[in-house]
């Protein structure tokens, strides 16, 4: 059985409680307030909203964020499974997650997004969903850099077909031609910086933009590669 496609919490590694703190405060916000569009997923995604990208673009288009630091697709699944969407309405759902993946297959890794996708759907039927492509990682090139890039190019042949769910390219302009990765994009080299985070999640904003304007965006103008 794929361990990334079974629900499954954080592991309290630190002995505080806090995964399951924010998991509750999260049920709260879903019945406590009004969001268009949901971003949920980990820490990449979990640091955009304390961005200045986050509160000029994705703040004024209603969007609540339930990310939270390591989680992998079997910690966002089970969230998923436990209420985290259960009290909400929105219209977009932006899922990012796997990078934290680190002990298992792109093949598995990808089950798993697909997994919580169809979870997504089970409970939300008409969403659309929004699939950022995981970033690259590590100053130098590395196995999960090219981990990562692998399960980008498995999940856009999966997600293709598949109605209302489309993914956007947000890893482009991150890898210089030496092949490293500038702190002045990721100062951990992990996490995108303010400036990093306008670059890689233009494309995310314009495509939401589209679909609460319009209802239905079109391919054509959505990066996909």
């Amino acid at each position: 059985m794929n361990p990334c496609s079974v629900a499954a919490p954080q592991q309290d590694t630190d002995g505080d409680g806090r995964w399951n703190s924010i998991h509750n405060r999260f049920l709260s916000d879903a019945k406590g307030k009004d969001g268009d569009v949901i971003f949920i997923g980990d820490s990449i995604l979990q640091a955009l909203e304390h961005t200045e990208v986050w509160n000029q673009w994705f703040a004024p288009l209603h969007c609540l964020n339930f990310s939270i630091h390591k989680d992998q697709t079997q910690n966002v699944l089970w969230r998923i499974k436990n209420g985290e969407l259960d009290h909400v309405d929105p219209r977009v759902i932006v899922l990012h997650v796997g990078t934290n993946n680190i002990d298992h297959t792109p093949e598995q890794i990808c089950e798993g997004i697909l997994e919580i996708v169809h979870t997504i759907r089970e409970k939300h039927p008409s969403v659309y969903i929004v699939l950022p492509s995981l970033l690259p990682r590590g100053q130098y090139p590395n196995v999960l850099r090219e981990k990562n890039n692998k399960i980008n190019q498995l999940l856009r042949e999966k997600v293709v077909h598949l109605n209302k769910v489309e993914m956007v390219s947000i890893d482009k302009g991150f890898i210089q031609n030496d092949g490293t990765i500038s702190h002045h994009d990721m100062h951990d080299y992990l996490i995108p910086t303010n400036a990093a985070c306008r670059k890689a999640f233009e494309p995310v904003y314009d495509l939401l933009q589209q679909i609460l304007s319009e209802g239905e965006p079109e391919k054509d103008l959505t990066p996909s590669e």
